[in-house]
């Protein structure tokens, strides 16, 4: 059984909570909220017994707590993820995990120093949707082109129109467009198309500093993929790849549940029949328990490695498009000090 401990107390931690106690293979163990009236509101809903911290040294120092999952704002992840390594528990930290490639390299290379595993939440590409997706492509030189959307208004856009700077649209705690939702369009094309040589990003920002949508390029050798994030307004696009023999579509690759290839050589379209999961973190969990409860099993271990790589390489795309797009954030001032 996995021993959970959470920081964050938001919608998404109680959605990956309820879909890892759904496997029967984690139980809630401890609860960290800088308030503990907070943090015993979060756990009422859940049955055992759970302990409640508000400072992290206690948090962490939890003995019987062996994996941790940060949902905090983005900016905090990094020294989180950190703190936990060091006091020797396995990380899942939603997406995105690091604000910059040194703070993603420095989190691989300690984990793996500390015998702890590191695992980025980003639930797209562990649904079975994606995985069916990935077995339709053909080889990249029959692919001609990619266009991902996912673009939704944010209610907290909000208050920034009243002058407000909220976690998600602020630069202090790495948020914007790109660092939320594009994360999943760049996941996306990383892991089915590999690096791409370049990128550019035309960036709209918003009053507070980050971008409130964009559009981004990635260039491939023989092709581009279109990638448009966004939080300020609401697109209804499917996503598409094409190939020299027709086209894929899909509702959307942040969250497969439709997708049809049209195939323009028999004049005729197939429907992959995706089956999608109730609770759209239950796969990702599923796949974080394996790989922790079969330390020893070579084929979860390849996986395991893959998902780290894919995170590192994702993490660099989004980072090299936001400085292409002109968005600065508190964590890249640090490193320059």
């Amino acid at each position: 059984m996995i021993h959970l401990g959470i920081i964050g107390t938001n919608w998404i931690t109680h959605q990956f909570v309820e879909a890892a106690l759904s496997t029967k293979k984690y139980e809630l163990t401890a609860v960290y909220s800088r308030k503990l009236e907070k943090a015993q509101t979060f756990g009422e809903k859940y049955s055992g017994d759970i302990e409640f911290a508000t400072d992290l040294t206690t948090f962490f120092g939890i003995a019987h707590m062996d994996t941790v999952y940060i949902a905090s704002p983005n900016s905090l992840h990094f020294e989180q993820a950190k703190q936990a390594i060091l006091a020797g528990k396995n990380v899942i930290v939603e997406k995105p995990a690091f604000s910059t490639p040194e703070e993603m390299d420095e989190i691989i290379h300690l984990a793996n120093e500390q015998k702890v595993y590191f695992f980025e939440a980003a639930r797209n590409i562990h649904e079975k949707g994606f995985k069916k997706v990935t077995d339709h492509l053909p080889s990249k030189d029959e692919i001609i082109g990619a266009n991902f959307s996912y673009m939704k208004y944010s209610s907290r856009y909000d208050q920034v129109l009243d002058g407000g700077e909220p976690n998600i649209f602020s630069p202090h705690f790495s948020g914007g467009a790109m660092m939320d939702l594009g994360v999943y369009l760049v996941y996306a094309a990383v892991a089915w198309f590999g690096m791409p040589k370049e990128v550019h990003y035309f960036s709209r920002k918003i009053s507070t500093g980050v971008d409130g949508l964009g559009w981004g390029i990635l260039r491939y050798d023989s092709f581009d993929v279109a990638i448009q994030p966004g939080k300020i307004g609401d697109s209804f696009m499917p996503s598409e790849i094409y190939f020299d023999s027709g086209t894929l579509v899909l509702n959307g690759v942040n969250a497969i549940e439709k997708a049809e290839f049209h195939d323009r050589n028999h004049q005729e379209i197939v429907d992959l029949a995706i089956q999608v999961a109730e609770n759209p973190m239950v796969e990702e969990a599923k796949d974080f328990a394996n790989v922790l409860n079969h330390r020893e099993d070579r084929a979860w271990g390849l996986l395991y490695e893959e998902w780290v790589e894919l995170a590192r390489n994702v993490n660099q795309v989004v980072y090299d498009l936001r400085k292409n797009g002109g968005i600065t954030f508190d964590a890249d001032n640090e490193e320059e000090i």
